[in-house]
């Protein structure tokens, strides 16, 4: 249902703004610097640089369809690059030997990418049995060996044990923090930490395929902090035959399916005819809200809008108006305009977005419809 709100009473500071004039002041030192600085050495030195292009404002979300090999700062830093982008940020890191689904934020998307780590992924994976790693994978150095092999069979009836709300122990190469430092950090240093089981939940785990190569390959559905790697672990374990990933690839984040995925080569060939006046980096984004589709949407009116934008609160009155408390996101005439809370009559803004620069192109903002 949409719903037009009326006028409100309520003042709030408009963060937003804030951060522009903080920009805009950090821009003009900088230009200052520039001017002040007459040394001749230093000008010969930037004669011998490469120019230096300017960032640009871009909003949307790129759902990168990572490579093996590269890490997942990696791939914001070449997104970052490619799109000349201000701000860049992932939703949720995808190891180096995985490949698939990693939607990068762009500019104003970083203001969604809690929804999105939030939600539910979907992995395809392969384990191999007879060795366990360091680091539950192929990079890692087996720590333990067995001759034994499991049965599809055998499998088929452990599976139960890892579906719903499980308590598993983090790879020691794991991003957990511990006393400050990342685990993979003090594994890499030789130290053993002591990482303490917590609780995932996993929707759906089967088995799609089980060949005499001592191989299985598998389909699991799971939440959020939920590391693969373990279940080959801990299901090599029980099945007394040890295990470690030797392939995965994440198929679905969130929102965010195969069929979102671009390709590097493909992302990059698109930035090169971009730059040669053939067509639009926009094709290449999907809308800001993409990442909100489980959240209600709201319509306000303009006059609504302009309060809102400012960071004031707007009071929900009439027949219309939603009987409902929580988040919802804004719109105003089919445009993205803040995060919002409904709460005692009102709606609160708690995240304003600025959507001036490049954004997704009409055939995207269809496709998310």
């Amino acid at each position: 249902m949409t719903v037009m709100t009326t006028n409100s009473v309520m003042d709030a500071k408009d963060t937003d703004a804030r951060d522009a004039e903080r920009d805009a002041f950090a821009g003009q030192r900088s230009d200052d610097a520039r001017r002040t600085n007459n040394d001749p050495r230093q000008k010969q030195g930037r004669q011998n640089q490469q120019p230096r292009r300017d960032k640009r404002d871009v909003h949307g979300w790129v759902v990168l369809d990572k490579p093996i090999g590269m890490t997942s700062t990696q791939a914001v830093a070449v997104l970052k690059r490619l799109f000349q982008a201000k701000r860049a940020g992932h939703a949720g890191t995808l190891d180096p030997l995985a490949s698939g689904g990693l939607p990068i934020a762009l500019g104003e998307a970083t203001k969604t990418v809690p929804f999105v780590m939030d939600g539910r992924k979907r992995y395809r994976f392969t384990v191999c049995w007879g060795e366990e790693r360091d680091t539950d994978d192929t990079e890692g150095r087996p720590v333990r060996t067995s001759e034994n092999r499991p049965t599809a069979d055998s499998i088929r009836e452990l599976l139960p044990r890892f579906t719903g709300v499980i308590e598993q122990i983090p790879p020691q190469y794991s991003a957990i923090k511990v006393q400050g430092e990342r685990a993979y950090d003090l594994a890499r240093d030789g130290e053993t930490v002591e990482l303490k089981p917590r609780p995932v939940e996993i929707h759906e785990l089967t088995l799609v395929e089980h060949g005499d190569n001592g191989q299985s390959v598998f389909e699991a559905e799971c939440g959020k902090g939920t590391y693969v790697r373990a279940l080959a672990r801990d299901m090599g374990r029980i099945l007394g035959c040890f295990g470690h990933i030797c392939a995965l690839r994440r198929t679905l984040v969130g929102p965010f399916t195969e069929a979102d995925m671009i390709p590097l080569e493909q992302l990059e060939a698109l930035c090169n005819r971009a730059a040669s006046g053939e067509g639009s980096l926009a094709d290449a984004l999907l809308p800001v809200e993409t990442a909100l589709d489980d959240i209600p949407a709201l319509a306000v009116t303009r006059a609504d809008a302009a309060r809102l934008h400012r960071g004031q609160a707007v009071l929900l009155r009439g027949r219309d108006a939603p009987n409902t408390s929580g988040t919802v996101y804004v719109t105003v005439a089919g445009r993205l305009l803040a995060l919002a809370e409904i709460g005692n009559g009102e709606l609160i803004p708690k995240r304003v977005f600025n959507l001036n620069g490049l954004t997704a192109g009409p055939a995207r903002n269809n496709e998310s419809n």
